[in-house]
């Protein structure tokens, strides 16, 4: 194979260099990849933050956990691509444009105890796409009651 500079290419042959931008994500269709991330294995156990509200902005901004909802997001090349930094709990907030409070219902452990499901965190992470609210445990009750 011969060696050509990139000039002696362009007289043979016409060469585009192409930049390949990764694609921006919506807010929503950020939030959807990651429930699916999350869906793909429903049932893979994963840890979750203790104390997210009781921490000081600036210590819970760094919070992370290994094999957290929020490692499987940034274990993810498209969001990497699309700008998540890194598994912490204040990239997760910006990424994914999540107040405190929401991002505190989906990785807490005061919601789940140390662990939770996949498909527990995917179930919290699109109704932040939605903007609905876990029903009330008294809801839940009387669900559970009356059928």
């Amino acid at each position: 194979m011969k060696h050509q500079t990139l000039d002696e290419l362009q007289r043979v042959a016409a060469v585009h260099a192409e930049e390949t931008a990764p694609r921006i994500l919506t807010r929503a269709e950020r939030l959807e990849r990651w429930a699916d991330l999350l869906e793909a294995d429903p049932d893979r156990r994963l840890n979750t933050l203790p104390g997210t509200e009781y921490e000081p902005d600036e210590v819970r901004r760094t919070m992370r956990r290994l094999h957290s909802p929020l490692s499987i997001a940034a274990e993810d090349p498209v969001m990497r691509a699309a700008g998540l930094k890194d598994d912490t709990y204040g990239e997760a907030m910006r990424f994914f444009e999540l107040s405190d409070w929401q991002l505190h219902g989906i990785v807490c452990y005061c919601h789940f105890g140390a662990t939770m499901t996949a498909d527990q965190a995917a179930r919290r992470v699109r109704m932040a796409v939605s903007g609905s609210r876990e029903p009330s445990l008294f809801a839940r009750l009387r669900h559970v009651i009356a059928g």
